[in-house]
C-alpha cells in the first residue's frame, strides 16, 4: 500500500465518521422531519389544602404554609376560636404556647385580644391545638373590613403570623 494511497483511506474514514456523526447528532433518518405539538404544563397547585377548616371554619396561613389556623367565630355567644392545624389544614396541632394574639383596628384604634389555651380531646397535657376568647367586642369586629386583624402565636420556639380574611358564604 502506497504513502498515497493509505493518506486517501484515512481521508475518505474521516470524513465517512464525520458525516455518521452529523446524521446521529441531527436525528436525520431520511425522512422529513415533523413538527410535534406538545400541550402546555397542567398549571400547578400551590395551595394543597382546603378552603375551610375541619370545623368549617376560615383558614389563617402561618409561614411558608407549615401551618394553618382555623377561626370559628360565634356572634351570638360572642366567643372566637382559633384551631392551629398542619400544613394540609387537615389535622390539629397541639402546641405549648401559652397564649395566641389577634391585633385588629375597631372605629380606628387598635385593639389586642388574648386567646387563651383550651385543650382539644386528644391533646396531650401541657399542649393545646385549641384556643378561645369570650369577648363579644372581638366577636363583633373582626370580620370588619377595616378591621385588618391579623393573628400571632409561637410554635416550638418560632413566632408565625397570619391575616385574617374572614369569608362571607352568600348562597
Amino acid at each position: 500500500m502506497t504513502a498515497q494511497h493509505f493518506s486517501f483511506s484515512r481521508a475518505l474514514l474521516c470524513s465517512s465518521f464525520a458525516a455518521a456523526l452529523f446524521l446521529a447528532m441531527t436525528g436525520c433518518d431520511g425522512n422529513k422531519s415533523k413538527t410535534v405539538s406538545t400541550p402546555p404544563p397542567a398549571p400547578v397547585e400551590t395551595h394543597l389544602h382546603p378552603a375551610k377548616g375541619p370545623h368549617h371554619g376560615d383558614l389563617i396561613e402561618l409561614g411558608n404554609e407549615e401551618f394553618h389556623a382555623e377561626m370559628v367565630h360565634d356572634d351570638a355567644a360572642g366567643t372566637v376560636t382559633i384551631y392551629i392545624l398542619d400544613s394540609a389544614a387537615k389535622v390539629a396541632v397541639p402546641i405549648d404556647a401559652t397564649e395566641l394574639v389577634i391585633n385588629l383596628k375597631h372605629d380606628g384604634k387598635p385593639e389586642q385580644f388574648k386567646l387563651m389555651p383550651s385543650a382539644d380531646i386528644g391533646d396531650p397535657a401541657g399542649k393545646s391545638s385549641r384556643f378561645t376568647l369570650k369577648d363579644a367586642d372581638l366577636a363583633a369586629h373582626i370580620e370588619d373590613s377595616a378591621a385588618d386583624a391579623k393573628m400571632s402565636v409561637n410554635i416550638n420556639g418560632k413566632p408565625y403570623s397570619g391575616a385574617i380574611q374572614h369569608s362571607h358564604d352568600h348562597e
